[in-house]
């Protein structure tokens, strides 16, 4: 079996860790990770956990169990190289806690760089529990075998982002006007269709009861906005946001490399 049959059979637990990942080393799990791999999994010294941290690769290690309640894991093969997904944000108003924790795994699971959330005027719930993103976060890279953590912004109302805005960061806009008659976008496969793959993106999802008209208005007139319709139906904020997470991929992301 080669490294990447290994690594392919999905028969190992795959966690991320803090520490650096050097081929030889030793490191200490923490303590929910330590509970995990003896109560939870029933693992026992000797297994193969597969480790990454973010910025080493992916390396293979065998876990050796430490005093009742700790656990050792010492480092082994790399089995995947570091390598950098899609640079796409996803800018999004906050939800309720159960749609927000969904689209926050969701989003990682597809690939997002960065989970940036945006206070608009219709923005209902401006509370929001970072650290509990990112152990969804964690949990999902986990998953889904992306070797990358999602940055988290902290969040800022939408007129001062758009006023810090990258100048070389194209914004696609999810304009749910034109699914209520509205509007005019096109949708969202033919709008970006001339658009080059490569380089920063980002999209951007309003609220449950939607952008105001001068906050749409404002966005339309942005060099840097490209304005998009996602079908006839009026979708809920956090359907929107995978919605168009799935349509950048399969049009500008890595689903075609």
């Amino acid at each position: 079996m080669t490294k990447r049959d290994f690594f392919s059979s999905g028969r190992h637990p795959r966690l991320f860790v803090e520490a650096a990942l050097a081929k030889a080393g030793r490191i200490e799990a923490n303590d929910a990770q330590a509970h995990y791999l003896r109560h939870v999994l029933r693992l026992s010294s000797g297994a193969g956990v597969i480790l990454f941290n973010g910025k080493d690769g992916e390396f293979l290690a065998n876990l050796e169990f430490a005093g009742k309640k700790g656990a050792i894991l010492a480092i082994g093969d790399r089995l995947r190289d570091q390598a950098a997904g899609p640079d796409l944000w996803l800018v999004f108003a906050p939800l309720k806690r159960a749609r927000l924790e969904l689209l926050v795994e969701k989003a990682t699971e597809l690939g997002v760089s960065a989970l940036c959330p945006v206070l608009t005027q219709h923005t209902d719930n401006a509370r929001l529990r970072l650290d509990r993103f990112r152990a969804i976060i964690i949990e999902a890279a986990e998953q889904c075998e992306r070797l990358t953590l999602p940055d988290l912004c902290e969040p800022k109302k939408l007129d001062a982002l758009l006023a810090d805005w990258p100048a070389s960061r194209r914004l696609i806009l999810c304009d749910e006007s034109a699914a209520a008659g509205c509007g005019v976008a096109p949708a969202f496969l033919d709008a970006v269709a001339g658009l080059p793959r490569g380089g920063s993106w980002a999209l951007l999802v309003g609220p449950e009861g939607g952008f105001a008209r001068p906050e749409l208005d404002a966005l339309r007139k942005l060099p840097f906005v490209t304005a998009v319709g996602l079908g006839p139906r009026v979708l809920r904020a956090e359907t929107a946001a995978i919605a168009a997470l799935v349509c950048w991929q399969a049009a500008l992301g890595d689903w075609r490399e």
